[in-house]
């Protein structure tokens, strides 16, 4: 089943980023460093009119090291484009954000010529969170459930820059499936939005591929990558107490330690996705929404179908 979440105060938040965008000087994405390709906003290219760009893999203590570093050489490859790598809870890495933007923008910082920067980012990415510590106090409310921020905010983080807040904004339709799985894994989407369970699934069917050593000594299952998905979901719930009456595993209660446990890096460091992967899973959600579009059109040409002539 397709994931999709937008609730109403999104539609607001890209009305706010478009209008705002006309004074800034450089885009802030906060992207998760477990599946930055996914967490990364495809409305964005088209709002920020090719304003200079700085990616930011936060969450990165808690992604793959390895593949971190693949997708900072993926963005850093593209024009206009820096990427850095942190963990927004910790505050000197945090003053890079600072120092990157001087880069993309070298003739703004001054009183006169002040850095105006926007910080954008899908829900639940971390991104009050960097800007409390960016700020060093609770400038921003922060929360473990996706849609906190509801209103833009301007911060001033030293003389001459500005840093303008905007609530975390997914897009109107989400056409690649993996990406879809990822947000809901990671978060990003409200929970009322998916099935706990498939999310499960597929989150498990991906790491036992990459990631089976860190299956086997967290659930302590052997071999969990020669498991089918169902039966791999069903030990866990059984080796963490998951067990209803007549030794029936509740799948449910399983499906929500799999997901605890990924958020909260009890699982190990883990990504979801490299640049390759993404790559290719996109080119194929983009054919079958070009495909959908045509077959749409094509009907409403027929002759006797709705729309047709």
């Amino acid at each position: 089943m397709a994931i999709q979440w937008f609730p109403g105060h999104m539609h607001l938040t890209r009305k706010a980023i478009a209008e705002r965008v006309k004074e800034i000087d450089v885009v802030v994405e906060l992207l998760d460093a477990r599946l930055p390709g996914s967490s990364a906003n495809p409305m964005l290219a088209a709002l920020t009119l090719g304003k200079p760009s700085l990616k930011v893999l936060n969450k990165q203590d808690l992604a793959d090291a390895a593949c971190t570093e693949l997708w900072l050489a993926h963005y850093n490859a593209l024009p206009g484009t820096q990427a850095i790598g942190l963990d927004a809870s910790v505050s000197t890495p945090a003053q890079k954000i600072i120092q990157a933007c001087h880069a993309l923008a070298p003739a703004r910082g001054s009183m006169s010529k002040p850095m105006r920067v926007l910080i954008c980012g899908i829900p639940n990415v971390g991104k009050s969170t960097l800007i409390n510590t960016l700020t060093g106090k609770r400038a921003a409310k922060t929360g473990d459930e996706a849609g906190i921020t509801k209103l833009e905010q301007r911060i001033t983080l030293a003389d001459g820059f500005y840093l303008f807040d905007t609530p975390g904004v997914l897009w109107p339709k989400i056409i690649v499936d993996r990406s879809g799985f990822n947000l809901a894994a990671s978060g990003a989407i409200g929970r009322n939005a998916f099935d706990e369970q498939e999310v499960a699934l597929e989150l498990l069917h991906y790491l036992k591929q990459r990631y089976a050593s860190q299956l086997e000594r967290r659930y302590k299952i052997d071999a969990a990558g020669t498991l089918q998905d169902e039966d791999l979901l069903a030990g866990i719930g059984r080796n963490r107490g998951a067990v209803q009456r007549g030794a029936k595993v509740n799948l449910q209660k399983a499906a929500e330690i799999v997901l605890m446990d990924f958020r909260s890096e009890a699982l190990g460091r883990i990504s979801l996705e490299t640049p390759e992967e993404f790559a290719q899973w996109l080119a194929q959600g983009q054919a079958l929404e070009a495909a959908r579009l045509e077959s749409k059109k094509s009907r409403g040409r027929a002759p006797g179908a709705p729309g047709g002539t």
